[in-house]
């Protein structure tokens, strides 16, 4: 490769060029007879010939003298460097670390001490296997991002990639060494581990130093250190026993690694044959460069390689090898583009497209290498091919339902496969030695086959009859049949293989898990926000804790993978391990923006993200994995409870031996508290199994089993903790023994469990059940009741109730005490006691202790308190008041009593749901009962009271402050946010009426008010901050993570316990879901096509795939929870599930597509996805039409029906228009035959659909499709008809088409509410709705069939389109009287403008009564129409804005109904005229319209209110010109982004000259449009600022002047705007050639006189000297400044074109002569053009000045 670099640059036209950089191509040797020659050093020319001497000796010498050649480091670059120190410090620290093993606490020989063993260096082993997963990773990912030029490096990303490898190396070492602790009794085992994780530190160490910016090392030295972390890990690894097995995948890892290179080297060498061919020098470095970058790529490829080869099952470091492999693919491509612009030479390019395709090859066969192992993991089985075809070609088939030749076409496949597992099956029982299983084998063999005929016959069938649904339904069953007998056969090798998979998909969690919480711990340095910091730990912990539990359940697989229980556990830990991993997710993405260290942030959003796509993988394996092992969960907790006896028994054993010791990290305080909180979970969970198991539900009580089996294995630790750690013989063994009661009273339940639902129903099994759940409640008790403290709150209890006595005498003893001194004696205790109860309250979070020692003394001061109350009552001398002050006595015993009951709850559980709220409650409810008797018993000075009252509450909830991270109440974060909002709003008005109140109160005490002042405004600044903090925090968003987030959220809440009791039916979740699926679908195909032309606008488009996602889960559970059978509600839940998998894969891909907006491979793979999301939606709606066949065919024909409707509309607006004119010479008479035939069949299509509810689901299907095929007839011909009529008659086509559209409306009410009564009994409500609904249709039938009759009778037709729109009217007004929310709400402008079409509706009904001609009724029918309809719906869609208030909303809706129906009455009014036209008549048409006219006058004045004081007169013409110039720059800023798309177009070789100009066209353009887009901007502010001045008024009725200068500036803004767009579409023609640089010149010139003209009419009322007179007078004169550029470069182009235009004069003198002629006749006519122009262009200025203002005219000039 250097021998070619150096042949190409001996060329003479690359003297001047120098290729060679330091840091990016590493020649492989410099000592080359090309290169270096006698005497060639020292001669300067052979120097600058080569150009690869000095650069050479740059990187050769090393230290300062290199390092002061460098420039200087770039803030990018000195970042980096603080990162590597960090990260080298760490390195140091975990070699210093690494020096000796852990010293591990002496262990017991219990076989709870030999589990823990084991499963710890399980556990280590597999997150050391993690941590040096992610280091090898990280160290790939260092090379492939430091490849490139160090001004395109991503800093950042290299930071982010160091830290990674830093904090993992640093949870590595002590891992290591708890390991080698652990595995020291195996001879020398722990030493050899220690040395390799030293040598793989110091690895490390070598990579960092080698890639500090300020180093300056060779490229070599990189790959060389990279090199050695990669043979570090893997000796790490083997000396743990976690080597790679398959050294056979990695030897072909490194052979296909190397074809890559040898391809790439082949590659070079036909590139420099193109360049040594190559005229161009430029083209010719480009070749050069590309090859250049081509090889070093290839290197970069082998390096990562060697890196990753030891932990290649890492995905991890899978996708840093593909990450590799793209960057050679982008290379190979950048080299053959420079070759072919470099030369012409068919032969040369042919050979480097030949090795260019080498490249590709070998590049492929390495990535499907890898992929292959990391799909696979194993060779795939004998059934697992043939199996996967059977499924998918059976979903295919069912999906394919309507389309005979596709289904039968997936038959044949299906057949092929399915023969396949047949010969398969027989060649296995002819192989099998167990006579046995060789039947067995046979017999499914032969059920197969069976089942592969009976679908073959069904299958012939369909094909000779592919219009027949039946055969086609056969087709479909037989599939069903085939797919059923597929499983049954193949069970054990499906099962196999869904159970490997779960098993990988747990080891990347866990492994995905440890990545997330080392890069929680190295971002904690740098988080500044404590909150988010204590709860990201806080879910780390908790994350941490289910980690061991999911390795032992891998490890127990891997042991004995054949195993059930072993399978089970895997399971069962799986699916404990999702909650906690999604909440961590949600943590670390809220973290993420508060980390401050921008390398660490990187690294824990990406952890965040991987470790949620993992959690996705993990939730669907797991889901797999259960359906396939079946519902055992009875079983497996059965035998897991026993085991935790076993293990119990064997501890009270090495207890009463004096040998139980706690395990590492046990102690007292911390096992209690699990036994505390592990004993309501317990109790939770068996009250959950005897509710299932009473009501027989087999998979809800296998799951509380499961639930139960766990919470006990929680509770035995914590019982054998507690007893380990105690030091009371007696008090071990009590803990002990009543921890193994609980063990065998919960096996015995669990049996029992399993018993009742053997036989369900059976008295006696279910009286067991609640005798053997009472007695493990009680064995319960007592084990909770045997931890330290307890006894000492009930001692507590106990107290408070003998002191409660003495309130029970009748007689109260005689006090001996003065009236002032009991009552400050009853102060003082008061105080103590509320003090001692918030010790009680802060004690129950410490030690046991410590809330023994606060009860007893609470109990002490309770019993002090009680004696002076019951002296102040003493001293009342009314009986009642006695009464009332013991009455207080008695509450504050039962507060104190429930405040000890609660602190003793929370003590032994601290984590319970709302024990904290439960404690704070009772806490302030002792604090109020004290305030109720001293307010009794003292009398003091107005609201002295109720501030000591205040002060003791503000006292008794201060201390919650203390613990800022702890839960008081179950709001969310939002939602907290938005209480304190609300609440600091009330505190501040609160301080103020404080201050307020104070100064009007006590004269003598005015020295205290500036006091009281100050205190307010420093308390409303605190209030005001608070404020300022939330909405910062209220404001914080999230990107893709989030998004995928919420969607495995959604899809985790589908298998959430018992759904909530659905309110609907399922007939509503089936509608629901179906929207919701089409708009995935709508939204996918969207992201298909922004994924080529607009990328940026995937993000949201990913965010509406995410909402809609997530109605369709929440829908989909009540959906399956409402559908029978349960089967049809199994498998929608299945298909939400893969959908929700589909939309998570695409989301990552649309966030990978927008970081890389060009990554080919990026778009290929978001394409693909959205294929598999379409399809996926295509199968949930296909189990949503398995479910109800009839009501899905309801909802197509409503979508259908829908479709018809908005065609209608468009027809008539053509109509309308006058433009729906016939095509040939027909009549309507040629129809009218076909329209009532049409609409009789709709008629008994109608009486079929209605039937159709009561029947079955077929029928309803077979009717719904009927009635949406005939109104499809329908709509046409009457659309054929009334086109038939012509266009001279658009009013009469109106009246027919808005008839036909009355039918279609009422037929998707009646389709609605069949849907909805479908299956109901005769007395539901919905069938009374589906009776009206069809009354309805039959109405509009009937219509139509008058109007088409009539249509052509014009004494009649208007009297008939005037009765059918009095019809329309009053339905429109039940639909608007209903309680129906409308989808969306729109403004009261918009309202306003709605109720002014009924007030020119209204005129017109009153002219076409006292006309009554038919024409003009027709006209006032159609009107009437539109007019009512838009004002009704903009009517409720104002009123239910969400800022409306109710008693607005209800005034609008009823003057909606008022205006309703006086129109009713007006065109009732108008009917009549028309029958009898007396003078009478016609004067009560004067009296409606004025009740019509009453009423809008009441619906524009609610319309105000609305609005309130901003609302504005839509008419108003400043409203109009501030709209206008908004418009005009929105106008402009779209024509500037036309320009920005705009590019040259292509010139010929021998114009390239000219490639300048068009240039400066775009640019100068483009620099008019910013500079107009400002311009009118400006002076919409300069606008507005005149009104806020007063000088032009707000309203019409202000001035009329002030409407005239506002339609003035009106005008001028749109001139601008208008002007612009010609600039631009000159600009467009003119770099295409299409227009001259004359029509440019006028273009700009014209943008320049508007602009002018914009400018005077902004002067005319505004100070020369405002802030916004100065912002418009500056972007004029940019306006001014940027047309001048343009038109000089046009004038300047225009005349150098003019130059070189040469004119051939003819030697010939009849032809000379000729010549001359007809250049002056040019000349006369371009004179004559000029001079018409002129008058053409004074006219146009006439005709738009002369509405003018007279400050706004100015001559012609």
């Amino acid at each position: 490769f250097s021998l070619f670099l150096t042949s190409i640059r001996k060329r003479p036209q690359s003297k001047t060029q120098q290729f060679n950089r330091v840091g990016r191509v590493e020649h492989g040797s410099v000592a080359l007879p090309g290169i270096i020659r006698s005497g060639s050093i020292g001669c300067p020319d052979n120097t600058f010939n080569m150009g690869t001497m000095p650069s050479a000796q740059q990187q050769i010498t090393t230290g300062q003298m290199h390092r002061g050649h460098m420039p200087p480091l770039s803030l990018a670059q000195q970042a980096l460097m603080g990162t590597i120190n960090t990260s080298m410090q760490a390195v140091q620290q975990a070699q210093a670390d690494l020096g000796e093993v852990d010293n591990l606490p002496p262990l017991g020989q219990d076989m709870a001490s030999r589990v823990w063993v084991q499963n710890k260096v399980d556990e280590s082993k597999h997150e050391i296997h993690s941590q040096v997963d992610a280091i090898t990773a990280g160290t790939a990912s260092v090379v492939n991002l430091t490849a490139g030029d160090p001004t395109d490096t991503d800093y950042t990303a290299v930071g982010c990639a160091i830290t990674t490898i830093s904090s993992n190396l640093t949870e590595m070492s002590r891992g290591v060494k708890l390991l080698a602790a652990l595995v020291e009794d195996q001879v020398g085992s722990g030493q050899n581990l220690m040395g390799a994780a030293r040598t793989l530190t110091g690895a490390v160490s070598d990579l960092l130093r080698s890639v500090e910016p300020a180093a300056g090392e060779p490229r070599q030295t990189v790959l060389t250190a990279a090199g050695s972390i990669g043979q570090a890990s893997g000796d790490l690894l083997r000396h743990m026993g976690e080597g790679e097995t398959d050294e056979r995948f990695q030897d072909i890892l490194m052979s296909l690694a190397k074809a890559v290179a040898n391809a790439a080297a082949m590659m070079v060498l036909k590139a420099k044959n193109v360049a040594q061919v190559a005229e161009d020098t430029v083209l010719q470095n480009r070749v050069i460069a590309a090859a250049t970058r081509c090889a070093l790529s290839t290197s970069q490829l082998v390096a990562c390689t060697k890196v990753v080869s030891p932990t290649i099952s890492s995905p991890v470091c899978q996708e840093q090898l593909v990450e590799a492999g793209k960057l050679v693919d982008r290379s190979v491509e950048n080299c053959v583009e420079a070759c072919l612009a470099a030369t012409d030479e068919g032969e040369l390019l042919k050979q480097v497209g030949a090795a260019a395709n080498t490249v590709s090859q070998a590049l492929s066969d390495l990535l499907q290498h890898v992929r292959h192992y990391a799909s696979c993991g194993e060779p795939i089985g004998r059934y697992d091919q043939a199996t996967d075809t059977i499924m998918t070609v059976t979903e295919s088939i069912f999906t394919s339902m309507g389309d005979a030749g596709e289904m039968v076409r997936q038959a044949r496949v299906l057949a092929q496969a399915t023969s396949d597992l047949v010969n398969a099956m027989r060649s296995d029982a002819e192989a099998e030695v167990d006579v046995d299983n060789s039947k067995k084998l046979l017999a499914a063999a032969k059920l197969l086959a069976d089942a592969t005929a009976r679908m073959v016959e069904a299958a012939k069938g369909a094909a000779a009859y592919p219009e027949n649904e039946d055969q086609q339904q056969r087709l479909r069953e037989a599939a069903e049949g085939l797919r059923v007998a597929t499983n049954a056969a193949a069970q054990n090798a499906i099962k196999k293989k869904l159970v490997n998979r779960l098993e990988i998909a747990a080891k990347q969690a866990a492994a995905a898990a440890t990545q997330t919480i080392a890069a929680a711990q190295n971002a904690a340095a740098s988080n500044k926000n404590t909150a988010s910091h204590q709860q990201l730990v806080h879910s780390c912990k908790a994350v941490a804790d289910h980690i061991p539990q999911l390795v032992q359940g891998m490890r127990s697989n891997q042991a004995q993978p054949e195993e059930l229980s072993s399978q089970l556990a895997l399971i069962m830990a799986s699916q404990s391990f999702l909650q906690p991993g999604s909440k961590m997710v949600t943590s670390a993405k809220s973290t993420v923006p508060t980390v401050t260290d921008q390398a660490a942030a990187m690294q824990l959003g990406q952890c965040a993200k991987n470790l949620a796509t993992c959690l996705a993988e993990l939730r669907t394996a797991t889901q797999k994995a259960h359906e396939a092992c079946g519902p055992l969960e009875i079983d497996y907790a059965l035998n897991a409870v026993q085991t935790l006896r076993s293990e119990l028994q064997d501890a009270r054993m090495a207890a009463h031996d004096g040998q139980l010791k706690p395990l590492p990290g046990e102690s007292l305080e911390k096992c209690a508290q699990d036994l505390g909180s592990t004993s309501k979970a317990v109790g939770s969970s068996m009250a959950q199994l005897l509710t299932c198991a009473a009501q027989g539900n087999e998979h809800y009580t296998g799951v509380a089993a499961r639930e139960t089996a766990q919470a006990l294995r929680t509770l035995a630790q914590a019982a054998r903790g507690v007893a380990a750690s105690t030091k009371e013989p007696q008090s071990a063994a009590a803990m002990l023994d009543s921890a193994q009661y609980v063990m065998e009273g919960s096996a015995m339940l669990i049996h029992e469990a399993h018993q009742a639902l053997v036989s369900p129903g059976d008295a006696e099994s279910q009286q067991r059940l609640a005798q053997v759940a009472r007695a493990v409640s009680h064995s319960l008790n007592n084990c909770v009741n045997c931890l330290p403290g307890q006894k000492d709150v009930d001692m507590a209890l106990r107290s408070i109730g003998e002191a409660s006595k003495k309130l029970l005498v009748d007689n109260l003893p005689t006090c001996s005490k003065s009236f002032q001194e009991a009552q400050s004696e009853l102060n003082h205790t008061a105080a103590e006691l509320n003090h001692s109860a918030g010790d009680v309250v802060h004690s129950s979070r410490g030690t046991s202790s410590q809330l023994a020692m606060a009860s007893g003394k609470f109990s002490e001061d309770f019993d002090e308190f009680l004696d002076t109350g019951i002296e102040m009552a003493g001293h009342t001398q009314c009986q009642e008041d006695q009464i009332e002050v013991i009455g207080n006595l008695k509450n504050i015993s039962m507060a104190s009593s429930k405040l000890l009951l609660a602190a003793k709850s929370l003590s032994v559980d601290p984590g319970a749901a709302n024990a904290k709220n439960l404690l704070a409650a009772a806490a302030r409810t002792v604090t109020e009962s004290i305030n109720q008797l001293i307010t009794l018993c003292t009398q003091q000075a107005p609201g002295q009271k109720e501030c000591d009252n205040a002060l003791r509450e503000l006292e008794a909830v201060r201390g919650l402050l203390d613990n800022p991270s702890e839960p008081v109440s179950e709001l969310s974060y939002f939602d907290c946010i938005e209480s304190v909002m609300e609440n600091s709003k009330v505190l501040g008005e609160s301080m103020a009426g404080i201050s307020q109140h104070c100064k009007t109160g006590d004269v003598p005490a005015a020295h205290t008010h500036d006091a009281i002042a100050e205190a307010v405004q420093l308390m409303k600044e605190a209030v005001d901050d608070i404020m300022v903090t939330l909405n910062e925090a209220a404001s914080e968003g999230g990107m893709v993570g989030g998004m995928v987030e919420a969607i495995a959220e959604a899809m985790g809440r589908l298998n959430e316990g018992t759904p909530p009791e659905p309110e609907g039916s399922f007939v509503d979740y089936q509608t629901t879901m179906v929207k919701y699926s089409k708009a995935i679908a709508i939204t996918t195909q969207e992201m298909m096509t922004k994924s080529v032309t607009c990328p940026e606008e995937l993000g949201g488009l990913a965010s509406q795939v995410t909402v809609d996602y997530s109605q369709l889960a929440h829908q989909g559970r009540l959906a399956a929870a409402t559908a029978e059978p349960e089967e049809v509600g199994f498998q929608i839940k299945t298909r939400v599930q893969e959908l929700g998998h589909g939309c998570i894969y695409l989301v990552q891909k649309a966030g990978a597509l927008q970081m890389s907006p060009t990554d080919s491979f990026s778009k290929r793979e978001l394409i693909e996805c959205a294929r598999g999301v379409t399809e996926k939606v295509s199968m949930v709606l296909s189990a949503l039409q398995a479910g109800n066949k009839g009501t899905q065919a309801c909802i197509t024909a409503a979508s259908t029906v829908s479709g018809i409707i908005a065609d209608l509309d468009t027809t008539i607006m053509f109509a309308s228009a006058g433009t729906l004119n016939p095509e040939n010479e027909e009549s309507f008479a040629d129809h009218r035959e076909s329209i009532l035939k049409t609409a009789k069949a709709l008629v008994e299509d109608t009486k079929r659909l209605v039937s159709g509810a009561a029947s079955s689901q077929d029928r309803l299907a077979q009717a719904a499709q009927s009635s949406a095929n005939t109104i499809t007839m329908l709509t046409d011909v009457v659309k054929l008809g009334a086109t038939s009529m012509g266009s001279d008659d658009p009013e009469t086509q109106v009246v027919l088409i808005n008839a036909v559209r009355d039918v279609a409306k009422a037929l998707a009410e009646l389709i609605g509410a069949t849907k909805c009564a479908a299956g109901k009994p005769a007395d539901d409500p919905s069938m009374y709705q589906l009776k009206s609904a069809a009354k309805v249709m039959v109405t509009n039938v009937t219509s139509l069939l008058k109007t088409v009759k009539a249509v052509e009778d014009e004494a009649t037709r208007g009297t008939r389109a005037l009765e059918a729109t009095i019809e329309c009217i009053k339905q429109e007004l039940t639909v608007f009287q209903s309680k129906d929310v409308p989808e969306k709400s729109t403004t009261p402008e918009e309202f306003i403008r709605m109720t002014k079409g009924i007030t020119t509706a209204t005129a017109k009904a009153v002219a076409a009564g006292n006309s009554a001609q038919q024409e003009h009724v027709i006209a006032t029918a159609n009107l009437s129409r539109k007019a009512i309809s838009d004002m009704l719906t903009t009517c409720k869609q104002a009123a239910c804005h969400p800022e409306v208030s109710e008693e607005v909303r209800s005034k609008a809706l009823h003057y909606g109904s008022e205006c309703t129906t006086g129109y009713i009455d007006l065109l009732e009014q108008v009917l009549l005229v028309l029958q009898k036209p007396t003078a009478d008549q016609r004067q009560q048409l004067a009296v409606h319209s004025k009740c019509v006219a009453g009423c809008v006058t009441e619906l524009i004045q609610t319309a105000e209110a609305m609005k309130g004081s901003e609302w504005v007169d839509p008419e108003d013409p400043t409203v109009i010109a501030e709209t206008e110039l908004l418009g005009a720059a929105a106008s402009i800023e779209a024509a500037a982004k036309k320009l920005e798309q705009l590019k040259p177009r292509a010139k010929p070789k021998q114009a390239d000259e000219t490639l300048d100009f068009e240039e400066q066209i775009l640019e100068a353009a483009k620099s008019i449009a910013a500079a107009t887009s400002a311009l009118v901007k400006s002076a919409s502010a300069a606008q507005r600022e005149l009104v806020a001045q007063g000088k032009v008024g707000s309203i019409l009725a202000n001035a009329v002047d002030d409407g005239q200068w506002s339609h003035g500036l009106i005008s001028a803004a749109r001139m601008v705007a208008a002007a612009t767009s010609n600039l631009c579409e000159a600009a467009n023609a003119s770099v295409q050639g299409h227009a001259s640089e004359e029509k440019l010149i006028s273009s700009a010139k014209q943008v320049a006189a508007s602009t002018a003209q914009l400018l005077v009419a902004c002067k005319v009322k505004a100070q020369p000297d405002s802030e916004a007179m100065r912002r418009l007078q500056a972007a004029g004169n940019a306006v001014k400044r940027a047309s001048d550029n343009l038109v000089k470069a046009a004038q300047k182009a225009a005349f150098d074109k003019a130059d070189d235009h040469s004119v051939v004069v003819k030697t010939r003198f009849v032809g000379g002569i000729a010549q001359i002629i007809a250049a002056q006749e040019e000349m006369l006519r371009k004179e004559r053009e000029l001079e018409e122009a002129r008058k053409k262009l004074a006219q146009i200025r006439q005709q738009q000045y002369k509405f003018l203002p007279t400050e706004l005219r100015e001559d012609e000039r």
